[in-house]
């Protein structure tokens, strides 16, 4: 039970807090790569620039979770609860989102690819960054 706990800039790479409590917990720019969080709870929790690549968060709880530029490519988030979490700017390349409860999460200006897979029947925003299509015309005639 980590509920409440500050781990803001901790290394906690290759970690393995399967079936954690984090509620409300401050991990701001910590690193979490290759974690297992597998059925986490982390609602409430402030994970704004913290490093998930390759993480998995498979039915964790993510719920008001500030996710605010957090690294989540190749992470798996499937059937993760992300409910009215906050993921402006979060970098979704290769995650995958199957199944995840979507429902009132800001994606403002995630970034996501070919590879990122969302939940059956959803449509990213508008204003979600496809890294497919960052390269201009030019680029591609060349």
């Amino acid at each position: 039970n980590l509920q409440g706990a500050n781990l803001k800039y901790a290394n906690l790479q290759d970690v393995n807090l399967m079936g954690a409590y984090l509620q409300v917990a401050k991990l701001k720019d910590a690193n979490l790569q290759d974690a297992n969080l597998k059925y986490a709870n982390l609602q409430d929790a402030h994970l704004k620039g913290a490093d998930l690549r390759d993480a998995n968060l498979k039915r964790s709880n993510l719920q008001h979770t500030d996710l605010v530029d957090v690294n989540l490519e190749g992470a798996n988030l499937w059937i993760a609860n992300l409910h009215d979490a906050d993921l402006e700017q979060a970098n979704l390349r290769g995650a995958l989102l199957g199944g995840t409860n979507l429902q009132g999460a800001n994606l403002k200006d995630v970034k996501r690819d070919s590879a990122t897979m969302w939940p059956a029947g959803f449509t990213p925003p508008l204003e979600a960054v496809d890294s497919d299509d960052e390269m201009g015309q030019d680029d591609l005639a060349e």
